[in-house]
């Protein structure tokens, strides 16, 4: 890790570290689900995505912005040593006010780094069609973003945020405009039926994926086919 570098862990993470050599300095917040319960940060803490970052993935800070985290850090950490009736209010207002700055870095990432994710669609369109190259349409129907994602070392909330930064659509978004497209081919190269260009597709319910094409393109298949004809 470099200086400023925060690394989440979420609930039920089993952590082993074995014959590493530490050159630096961390501090690590952990706390009981209790200690949470009836602080908005109950549910504010499920919208944070980093929560989801991989082993591999990390958050990344100037040297400004971890001076003023390990200041509330330091708040933190002298409420607890010193603990009075106001103390539990005091380290959960701190406590959130970490994890919403938290969230202010997640987010700006995306838009400070946008030319180095510039490739990213390229590189998730690659992984469908080397998806589909492998004929593993017909055994597991359409690539899930868990295992697209995985292919590309990241994990699913990171891909989508960052696609969304790039794109302005989500990976299931782009995953769909993909399959539309390429059912949008088929459609016109062939006289196969609907479902049979479904379960080509790797869709396993031929209704689903009539309702899917009408959702992105206005109309349905048979009535793409037929303005072409």
């Amino acid at each position: 890790c470099k200086n400023g570098t925060m690394i989440f862990m979420s609930p039920n993470q089993e952590l082993r570290i074995t014959g590493l050599e530490v050159k630096s300095t961390g501090r690590a917040i952990l706390f009981h689900e209790d200690f949470i319960r009836g602080h908005r940060i109950k549910d504010e803490i499920k919208k944070y995505n980093y929560f989801n970052y991989a082993v591999n993935e990390a958050l990344h800070r100037s040297p400004k912005e971890e001076q003023m985290m390990e200041g509330l850090i330091d708040l933190i950490e002298a409420e607890y040593q010193n603990q009075d009736e106001l103390s539990k209010e005091l380290m959960l207002d701190q406590l959130d006010m970490l994890l919403k700055y938290a969230n202010r870095f997640y987010h700006r990432q995306f838009l400070h780094r946008k030319e180095n994710i510039s490739g990213l669609l390229d590189t998730f369109i690659n992984e469908i069609e080397t998806y589909i190259a492998a004929n593993k349409l017909e055994e597991k129907n359409i690539p899930s973003i868990e295992e697209l994602a995985g292919q590309m070392a990241m994990t699913p909330r990171y891909l989508s945020d960052a696609l969304k930064a790039e794109t302005g659509k989500t990976a299931i978004d782009n995953l769909h405009h993909y399959m539309i497209d390429k059912a949008k081919d088929m459609l016109l190269a062939s006289d196969a039926t609907v479902a049979t260009v479904a379960y080509n597709l790797g869709f396993k319910y031929p209704q689903y994926f009539a309702r899917l094409f009408k959702k992105k393109t206005g109309i349905t298949p048979t009535e793409y086919r037929k303005s072409y004809h």
